[in-house]
C-alpha cells in the first residue's frame, strides 16, 4: 500500500449511554480512538455514566482495511485508568458508499445511501444508515461496547479531503486501488 493518505476520517464522538461503573467513588469517562498508529482522545467528563462529549476527532486514512478502534476509560487520579469497554468499526462499507456511481447532489437531504444491520461481525447496537446530509455523506451509529457488561457509544463518521490526500477517486466507473479486490459488476 502506498504511503499516500486517502483522506481524513472525522469521528464525531457524541455521547456515552449507560456506561459501566468501574470504581465506587466516581465515573469520569473519556474515549480513546485509534486507527493504525494514530491515537486521539476526548476530554474527561466527570461523574457521569451518560456523558455528552460532542467532540470531533480526526484520523488520517492510509489503509482502508485498518479498523477504527474506540475504547472508553474511567479516569483515575491515583491509579491506572479503568477500561469501560471497547468497540471496533470497519470503515469499508462507509468508504464504499463514497464510491457509488450516484450523482449525490441530486439526492434529497437525509436520503439513505446504504444501511448496515447489526451482526456478529460488527459492534452496532441497531441498524445504521449511511446518508446524504447537507452536502456530505455521513454515518450515524450506536456502538455496543464489548468486554463489559453494559454501555454504548453514539458516534458519527464523515470523510474529508486533507492536504496531500489522494482521495477515493470517483472517476467515472474506474475502480480505485483499494477496491481492486472487490468484484464489481
Amino acid at each position: 500500500m502506498e504511503d499516500k493518505q486517502l483522506g481524513v476520517m472525522r469521528v464525531h464522538v457524541k455521547r456515552g449511554i449507560n456506561l459501566a461503573i468501574r470504581d465506587s467513588t466516581t465515573r469520569d469517562p473519556y474515549v480513546v480512538v485509534t486507527l493504525a498508529n494514530q491515537k486521539v482522545k476526548t476530554r474527561v467528563i466527570n461523574s457521569n455514566c451518560n456523558p455528552v462529549w460532542d467532540e470531533q476527532l480526526a484520523l488520517t486514512i492510509k489503509d482502508v482495511t485498518d479498523p477504527i478502534r474506540m475504547t472508553v476509560y474511567d479516569k483515575d487520579r491515583f491509579s491506572g485508568d479503568d477500561k469501560m469497554g471497547d468497540a471496533e468499526i470497519d470503515m469499508r462499507p462507509f468508504l464504499e458508499a463514497h464510491q457509488m456511481e450516484l450523482d449525490f447532489q441530486k439526492l434529497p437531504n437525509g436520503c439513505a445511501i446504504k444501511r448496515i444491520r447489526p451482526g456478529r461481525t460488527n459492534c452496532l447496537a441497531e441498524e445504521s444508515s449511511i446518508t446524504w446530509s447537507n452536502g456530505k455523506i455521513i454515518q450515524d451509529m450506536i456502538l455496543r461496547l464489548r468486554n463489559v457488561e453494559c454501555g454504548e457509544l453514539e458516534i458519527m463518521l464523515e470523510l474529508a479531503d486533507g492536504p496531500g490526500c489522494k482521495g477515493l477517486g470517483r472517476e467515472g466507473s474506474k475502480k480505485t486501488s483499494w477496491m481492486q479486490t472487490k468484484q464489481l459488476d
